[in-house]
């Protein structure tokens, strides 16, 4: 009897956060060998029991990447989890390769950076490939999830808000934005999602709105939107009223747990849809 054939190992390009581990954890369970690269201050060390191997790296060491990719036999690999981006101005330690990639890209955007990464790696022989091809039950879902619903102004601020967030993911700066009675108080860049709801929760004082989608020409293989309890945790601490999430275009974590959080709180979460026409459906 002839056994199956093995699969290929694939590799795991982690940053920050659970995503890395549910990867490691789902690929493996297909029967992947989980090659992964986690970054020092940045990645769990529990992926090092979720991986087969894991190679540690600093930011930027992009030719040690595909040297390890290379001995592992690694001919396609994932993006997963977050990097603090404030570190590119004080914790990077590029290599030769990181170096010169850095100095070839002109606009230093989120999805610029990583494509250029993306496009090196694919140059080396190895292939970026969305990192929710394991992952399909974590998109976020349409519909109401907490039991509070959203007033008729908060439905006002949503769709404020959403065409704001359009606006700014179509310029590469960040993928949501807070808003109260349709002022906007923050706008996500470089600090991260967190840091844009307590800043805009701050000035709006209690009932701000968040609103996060995908950018417009969003690459599904790196970067996609994300929330979970933590979101939660840092919106009710602002006293803030509302997370609404672009449906099926981003991840949700700790689903279960977000929603106690969100319902022990009293605020409204919601996944929306938007249709051809700019209509928003829930």
């Amino acid at each position: 009897m002839t056994e199956p054939a093995r699969q290929p190992p694939i590799g795991l390009i982690a940053g920050g956060g659970q995503f890395p581990l549910l990867f490691a954890e789902a690929a493996r369970a297909r029967g992947r060998r989980v090659v992964a690269v986690a970054h020092v201050n940045e990645t769990p060390a529990e992926l090092e029991q979720q991986a087969d191997v894991t190679c540690w790296v600093k930011l930027g060491q992009l030719g040690r990447i595909i040297k390890y990719f290379r001995q592992e036999g690694v001919g396609e690999t994932v993006f997963a989890g977050t990097i603090t981006k404030t570190r590119i101005f004080r914790d990077v330690l590029p290599d030769f390769k990181g170096l010169t990639l850095w100095n070839k890209i002109d606009v230093r955007l989120d999805d610029a950076i990583l494509r250029a990464v993306a496009r090196t790696l694919e140059e080396e022989g190895i292939r970026v490939i969305a990192s929710t091809c394991y992952l399909d039950h974590l998109f976020f879902p349409q519909g109401l999830l907490s039991r509070k619903k959203p007033s008729t102004a908060q439905m006002e601020d949503i769709r404020f808000g959403w065409s704001i967030a359009r606006a700014v993911g179509r310029l590469d700066i960040g993928q949501c934005v807070v808003v109260r009675d349709r002022s906007v108080l923050a706008v996500e860049a470089i600090e991260g999602t967190d840091a844009a709801i307590r800043r805009g929760g701050e000035l709006a004082g209690s009932g701000a709105v968040v609103v996060k989608l995908k950018k417009p020409e969003q690459d599904f293989r790196f970067d996609l939107p994300a929330t979970g309890e933590g979101t939660i945790a840092t919106l009710a601490a602002v006293k803030g009223a509302v997370l609404a999430v672009e449906a099926g275009q981003s991840l949700i974590f700790d689903r279960e747990a977000m929603i106690r959080a969100a319902d022990r709180a009293g605020i409204v979460v919601i996944g929306l849809c938007e249709d051809d026409q700019g209509t928003l459906h829930s």
